[in-house]
């Protein structure tokens, strides 16, 4: 057996048992110098998780509104859900400030997670607390001016609410501090975090439906950035995380939204095409619901209820669920993915570049609307697009 091999069967197993159990449950038979082997590697792993739990991080929160501190209480399923309640639930970080432009929601904020800090300025309470890891939860318009500042100033981490911006020009320049800063970054997707949608892309990886043909996302006309950040996110994960080739797209906007290259909307997308480097096609409906199909040469793989369950429907079979499947908290997956990557210098699974592609697709399917429908290579050539409500 390679070391390799070994060390991978140990981090599969996802609590830290005696490697003779593990030889026992995979149903192997090892010679001494490979129970040697899968000792060392065991030795190796629970080492590395004892140390990544070992340290503690500190944590502040800019923004104390829905997303960051009280989406919680509209919902009772997969919590916690905002920035705060994510951070109480992590063992190792400490939420040790929050700020808002509002006073009133830093201090209801406060009492409700026991803070001890909080600001009206963002910029004194990263210089003061020196945080390892900054949650960005505020409208879309600041994300990049806050991301850019958090990162010069040597923030190990960023964990930011979608969208991601209002422009690729803004995308640009926050992929360019981040990298030159080595902050790691993961976006605020949250189905990226969860169970239900990694055992999707594993079956869709193994071939279990065969080669993959097309992502389907049934998801209705939403807001270009509001909603169908979670869409683009979705379909691309699905699709492999592949570059894109083109896109071709439909928006709800008035001619009266427009000033120049400037939406001040949030438009609904009826329709959008995505052509993937990979060959997979991509679909964007308006169908209702909250689900994401992938479709196979073999068979198609479905959420149902925005997430509830996944189902699978082979040909010439009954579709059934794949059962199995935990349900948790994406927000703490999402702390605890961007503690992992900060602890091991490994990368996150919502990274910077990954949120640049995802917001891309969805500036380019607008990009497209303002050209009359025509295909839009990616890269977008107009990185100047600017799409945000005035009053965010």
């Amino acid at each position: 057996m390679q070391f390799q091999t070994a060390q991978s069967i140990i981090q599969e197993v996802k609590i830290d048992v005696n490697p003779f159990f593990i030889v026992q449950f995979v149903g192997f038979c090892y010679d001494s110098s490979e129970l040697k082997n899968i000792f060392h590697c065991w030795t190796k792993v629970t080492t590395e998780r004892g140390a990544i739990m070992s340290q503690h991080y500190r944590a502040v929160l800019i923004g104390c509104g829905r997303m960051g501190a009280t989406i919680d209480d509209e919902s009772s399923s997969d919590l916690p859900s905002s920035h705060a309640a994510g951070y109480m639930a992590v063992d190792n970080v400490d939420l040790v400030a929050v700020s808002d432009v509002i006073a009133e929601k830093v201090e209801t904020i406060q009492r409700r997670y026991n803070v001890p800090a909080g600001y009206t300025d963002y910029r004194e309470m990263i210089e003061k607390e020196k945080p390892d890891i900054v949650s960005i939860a505020t409208r879309p318009v600041t994300h990049a001016e806050m991301t850019i500042f958090v990162a010069e100033s040597g923030v190990k981490g960023i964990y930011c609410e979608k969208p991601l911006c209002c422009s690729m020009e803004e995308a640009d320049a926050m992929v360019s501090a981040i990298e030159a800063n080595g902050a790691k970054f993961n976006y605020g997707v949250n189905r990226r975090y969860t169970p239900l949608f990694w055992k999707m892309r594993e079956l869709i990886e193994s071939g279990e439906i065969g080669e993959l043909q097309c992502v389907i996302c049934h998801c209705g006309p939403g807001g270009a950035q509001w909603t169908h950040t979670h869409t683009s996110d979705r379909m691309m994960e699905l699709a492999g995380d592949a570059e894109v080739e083109f896109v071709q797209g439909t928006v709800i906007a008035n001619d009266s939204d427009w000033e120049g290259v400037r939406l001040n909307a949030d438009p609904g997308i009826p329709m959008g095409y995505v052509k993937f480097k990979n060959g997979v096609h991509g679909y964007q409906l308006a169908a209702s619901g909250y689900e994401f199909e992938a479709s196979g040469s073999k068979g198609k793989l479905r959420t149902m209820n925005n997430g509830a369950m996944l189902q699978c429907r082979m040909a010439g079979k009954q579709p059934y669920p794949v059962e199995g499947i935990p349900r948790e908290s994406g927000t703490v997956n999402c702390i605890k993915d961007l503690i992992q990557a900060i602890s091991t210098d490994g990368e996150t699974r919502g990274n910077i570049q990954l949120a640049r592609r995802s917001q891309e697709i969805i500036i380019g399917f607008i990009e497209s609307h303002r050209q009359g429908g025509k295909r839009v290579t990616l890269p977008l050539e107009n990185r100047n697009l600017y799409v945000g409500r005035k009053d965010w």
